[in-house]
């Protein structure tokens, strides 16, 4: 008989086999038989430990779906730039509140730390406007002199800043977002000296053009390499670019008609919203201390900007903080009111969304990496990041979806008349002219419904527009603790099992 000590061993020597077979058949190619992850079979990578997409640093989720985008109340400009219109936008992430003073400040100081001695002109350009805050019969002056820097007003939205200068922020907020995770893997150490071209961006450090601080770079399974690699795409580990929202991105969130299914798992909306919240007036209808309080900041007449003494209906003259009043349903702050927003698109009065119904945008200008004569990417530029270039129409001979870079004016129906118009000129209107959403202090209460839409050229400011970040939903619509399609009960196939046990049994 097989003494006890020996038969544990035998027992566990089964189990690691076992174990290790069950292993290597989650990590097989079920269209080669290929093993993953073993250098002795080419050593192709997949990741394992990915959980699904991490929420970066202040974002929400917005689960998506399909909506009716467009006005919610008569058109009283009479202008009808926003017909309504049924859409579907994929899930995404957006910030749950305005990008605050305090947080361009940093975005400012990193600016000057890196570029400040060898390109002083970037920090310039960054450099919000603080005279937007002047009235030629109003005095302003002490928000022109204190709203961006004086600590009352840290977490107050920022303003003064245009498109372009919201637009390079959310590149910034990328690439130090993307670091930080890095550092955080253990994989770079911390550099606060970083300067000039020498600066950790995301795009360059994937194609090999950046190498900063290495604390210990991931384990490299190719037979013919090095033993070591950098963080590619595949590994999971990098979030998306931040950027701004698209126009029906922004007008979905801020509806949150998520909020008005009546039955959880039922494509039903009972109602729809006029404003961001769930009736159609302006104050808090809900029982308690709070009830008949203002649920926005904007301005409520002539003259009537926040109340009377000892009874301030919004509580706020010009901007209040970013967490002010009650947040919508997918729990984003001030998606009405306190400051308007940029979003990504160019403004057209008329866009034939039956064209594209899906993630509909105008504002495409389709890039490439810049190539020399090798097929090799030129060296990154000055700031430190890969140089792109549009595409050619000579690149696009055989393509069916698109033929050239630039298609702003795509079935605008007034491409003609554009060459010749000039902005504040003959027009207001130009490839420059970018959309903003959501109202602000100054304006009443019509403009706080997200289907009104207003427009501004791309490098101009104003003290009542600021804006929010947004990033792409990669993977399932609802989050990394569901699947994406339906699955029925049943008999699956192997491979079906092992997708299933290996993805969503650990939480993905």
């Amino acid at each position: 008989m097989m003494p006890k000590l020996n038969r544990l061993i035998v027992l566990f020597a089964v189990l690691g086999t076992a174990v290790l077979t069950q292993s290597c058949k989650k990590n097989k190619s079920s269209m080669t038989g290929w093993n993953y992850n073993d250098s002795k079979w080419g050593g192709f990578f997949v990741s394992t430990k990915f959980k699904g997409q991490e929420t970066g640093p202040n974002l929400v989720l917005v689960e998506g779906g399909t909506f009716a985008m467009g006005n919610t109340e008569q058109n009283v400009t009479y202008d009808f730039s926003n017909v309504p219109r049924r859409v579907t936008v994929s899930s995404f992430y957006m910030d749950e509140t305005e990008v605050a003073n305090v947080h361009y400040r940093e975005y400012l100081d990193w600016t000057s730390r890196v570029f400040g001695s060898d390109f002083p002109e970037v920090y310039r350009r960054a450099l919000p406007d603080s005279l937007v805050w002047r009235r030629q019969m109003g005095f302003n002056e002490p928000m022109v002199e204190y709203y961006f820097r004086y600590p009352a007003y840290d977490y107050y939205p920022v303003v003064g800043v245009s498109w372009i200068q919201a637009t390079e922020f959310c590149k910034w907020r990328t690439d130090r977002v993307n670091e930080m995770i890095l550092v955080r893997e253990g994989i770079m150490e911390k550099n606060p000296n970083q300067v000039g071209a020498d600066n950790f961006n995301t795009r360059s450090y994937v194609l090999g053009q950046y190498e900063g601080a290495v604390r210990k770079n991931l384990k490299d399974l190719h037979p013919n390499g090095s033993g070591e690699r950098k963080v590619k795409i595949e590994d999971g580990i990098f979030l998306p670019e931040y950027r701004l929202p698209t126009e029906a991105e922004w007008e979905y969130a801020a509806l949150s008609l998520i909020g008005n299914n009546p039955y959880k798992g039922e494509e039903l909306i009972s109602d729809r919203k006029i404003f961001p919240w769930n009736n159609s007036t302006m104050r808090d209808s809900r029982h308690g201390n709070w009830q008949g309080d203002f649920l926005a900041n904007y301005k409520r007449g002539n003259g009537d900007m926040m109340g009377i003494a000892g009874g301030l209906n919004d509580n706020a003259d010009i901007t209040a903080p970013i967490y002010s009043y009650l947040p919508n349903d997918y729990g984003l702050y001030n998606m009405a009111g306190n400051v308007s927003e940029w979003v990504m698109d160019v403004f057209r009065s008329y866009t034939p969304y039956d064209e594209v119904d899906f993630n509909s945008f105008r504002g495409n200008v389709f890039l490439k990496d810049s190539l020399d004569e090798d097929y090799a990417r030129i060296e990154k530029d000055s700031l430190g990041r890969i140089v792109q270039v549009p595409v050619t129409e000579a690149e696009n001979v055989n393509r069916l979806n698109y033929k050239k870079s630039d298609n702003i004016n795509y079935l605008d129906g007034d491409s003609m008349s554009l060459s010749v118009y000039q902005y504040s000129v003959s027009s207001l209107i130009n490839d420059k002219a970018r959309v903003y959403k959501g109202g602000s202090y100054e304006d009443y209460a019509y403009f706080l419904s997200p289907g009104t839409r207003k427009f501004l050229d791309e490098n101009q400011r104003l003290s009542t527009l600021g804006f929010r970040c947004a990033m792409v939903r990669l993977g399932g619509p609802s989050g990394n603790k569901s699947k994406a399609g339906n699955y029925f009960k049943g008999k699956k196939t192997d491979n079906q099992k092992k997708y299933y046990n290996r993805t969503w049994k650990k939480g993905n």
